[in-house]
């Protein structure tokens, strides 16, 4: 394609990327639909917006990732709900319980590392920037932080799954 394509007409990259949402959805509501079990080693990494719209979290938590967060599904989670427009979650961090509600529209990346999975997504939050921080101390090379450790993050450039979908706008 080359940088003269006319302006289409039809959101092609809005329907594409509610359809990669919609694996997500599935995904996670085939995991409610099993009791909340994961089978085999499988397990998620589920990265979002903490300032999109309809986003649920706990004050420490927005405080601490005011941009983005990275969850992992594993072995500590429970009531699992998922919806047509989100999912929520309950997950220990630090020890202390918290829920989460996260809608679809908010994610950003879905990683299962048990079978080199992944997808990662335009945020569809329009013209939402994000707030200054302090940088991470966990995205160090080398360091053990799961933020910046997920095959999602290194690009798909290594062979595996990764789908990535980035469809330019003319303004």
């Amino acid at each position: 394609m080359s940088d003269d394509a006319p302006d289409s007409l039809i959101p092609y990259d809005e329907i594409v990327q509610e359809a990669l949402r919609a694996v997500v959805g599935r995904v996670l509501g085939e995991i409610e639909q099993g009791g909340g079990e994961l089978p085999g080693a499988h397990h998620f990494y589920i990265t979002f917006k903490t300032g999109a719209p309809g986003v649920d979290i706990p004050k420490s938590l927005r405080e601490r990732f005011p941009d983005e967060m990275t969850i992992v599904l594993q072995n500590k989670f429970w009531d699992l709900n998922v919806r047509d427009d989100g999912f929520s979650v309950g997950l220990s961090f630090n020890q202390v319980p918290a829920k989460l509600d996260v809608p679809f529209s908010a994610i950003t990346a879905f990683v299962d590392p048990a079978v080199d999975f992944g997808l990662q997504f335009q945020a569809s939050v329009a013209d939402m920037a994000p707030e200054a921080h302090d940088d991470a101390e966990n995205d160090a090379p080398g360091s053990d932080g799961e933020a910046g450790d997920h095959p999602a993050a290194t690009g798909s450039e290594d062979g595996s799954n990764v789908v990535t979908v980035d469809f330019g706008r003319k303004k």
